[in-house]
């Protein structure tokens, strides 16, 4: 994913169905390439993951 793209993802209101390692993923921030994520339904464990990580299902 390109950063641009993922801060679009981070400043939505609107859920986006992102995944990481074949989980659903919400997109708290950005710095970089790299993205403060929490797996949908984890929200209390947040990790960073690089951005080419992560895939957005249409």
């Amino acid at each position: 994913m390109n950063k641009q793209r993922a801060e679009e993802i981070a400043a939505s209101p609107d859920l986006k169905h992102i995944t990481y390692n074949g989980k659903r993923v919400v997109i708290q921030h950005v710095e970089e390439q790299i993205a403060r994520v929490y797996y949908l339904d984890d929200p209390g464990n947040e990790f960073d993951v690089a951005l080419d990580k992560l895939e957005e299902k249409q």
